[in-house]
């Protein structure tokens, strides 16, 4: 898989992250940079959604068709050649949160910025299972002289429930749910490590015993210096991770097996999402230089717990299912 399957989508972009296909060759992403969520019709033009101020982060469809956003508190940037970056933390940080965003007229809702009396820090991806209820990830936050460290939490969509599920995590990124939905998994940015949680119902896990930190699965420690950012996984079961610093989407079997690894172009790959009638399109954002891409994909990805009205009426995802 080469150059030659990457189409360039949308330019500009302040950015991307959190790609979800909402069909016909939409898109909804955010702007981490630019605080806002946003829609990329498949001719690149580019819609505000709702401004969410911050960082919103990752970005996930619930059981009522709304977008829920991982927030996590906002930074600033550097702008070098050819390249954006997130540097330090924002001015006004107070902390993250998790926002339920109406896609229809944009109202934004604010529906956890702690967990019991502890402050979120950097809230960063989440994904829906199909009770209704989403995992996401806490990054945690670095300062000048120290960090606040990563967890997992479990929530529901209606601000009524939120708990912690594991704690501590080293800088979690990416989450995902295996196609059985009995596995979840978490990249952890920093280590370069994708971890496997057992999952013993909504919320909880089956805790593995030490020298597990945390009650995980190692599935793959990545070689040489990579860091990773969000994940897919596709219906195979393969965990697909955006893999920073060699800029590619790294595709990772459930045995911990790396299969390939398709560059992008961009050290800064932040996130993927498949679409297309048989979903064997992978959208991935590239956040260093403000592209959203389409790249053919040999497997389908894996249909998501939840997906929205089709746009302008029987979209793909309709067709894909008959």
């Amino acid at each position: 898989m080469n150059s030659e399957n990457h189409r360039v989508v949308a330019a500009g972009l302040l950015f991307p992250e959190g790609p979800v296909y909402l069909g016909r060759g939409t898109v909804a992403l955010v702007e981490a940079a630019r605080g806002t969520v946003s829609r990329v019709a498949p001719d690149g033009a580019v819609e505000i959604i709702a401004t969410c101020g911050g960082g919103p982060n990752g970005l996930a469809i619930g059981p009522d068709s709304a977008l829920y956003v991982c927030n996590n508190g906002g930074c600033t940037w550097s702008q070098e050649p050819g390249r954006l970056r997130p540097t330090d933390v924002s001015p006004d940080y107070i902390g993250g949160w998790i926002d339920r965003v109406d896609p229809a007229t944009g109202e934004t809702t604010t529906l956890y910025d702690r967990c019991g009396d502890l402050l979120l820090s950097g809230p960063n991806d989440l994904v829906f299972e199909p009770d209704g209820g989403f995992y996401f990830t806490d990054f945690g936050r670095s300062h000048r002289r120290h960090r606040d460290h990563g967890g997992i939490y479990y929530a529901r969509p209606d601000g009524s429930h939120v708990s912690e599920v594991v704690y501590p995590v080293h800088a979690p990124n990416g989450i995902g749910l295996s196609p059985d939905g009995s596995v979840l998994y978490v990249a952890e940015t920093e280590t370069g490590r994708l971890w496997a949680f057992d999952l013993d119902g909504p919320g909880r896990i089956r805790r593995h015993p030490y020298p597990s930190p945390h009650g995980g699965r190692l599935i793959c420690g990545f070689p040489g210096y990579q860091r990773l950012d969000s994940l897919a996984v596709d219906c195979f079961g393969n965990i697909c991770v955006a893999t920073l610093v060699t800029g590619a989407i790294t595709v990772v079997s459930p045995a911990g097996e790396i299969l390939r690894a398709i560059p992008t172009g961009d050290p800064i790959t932040t996130n993927l999402c498949f679409g297309g009638p048989d979903l064997r399109t992978a959208y991935v954002t590239l956040g260093g230089s403000g592209r959203l891409i389409a790249i053919d994909w040999p497997e389908p990805g894996l249909r998501l717990a939840f997906e929205p009205p089709a746009v302008g009426g029987s979209g793909d995802l309709e067709q894909a299912r008959t």
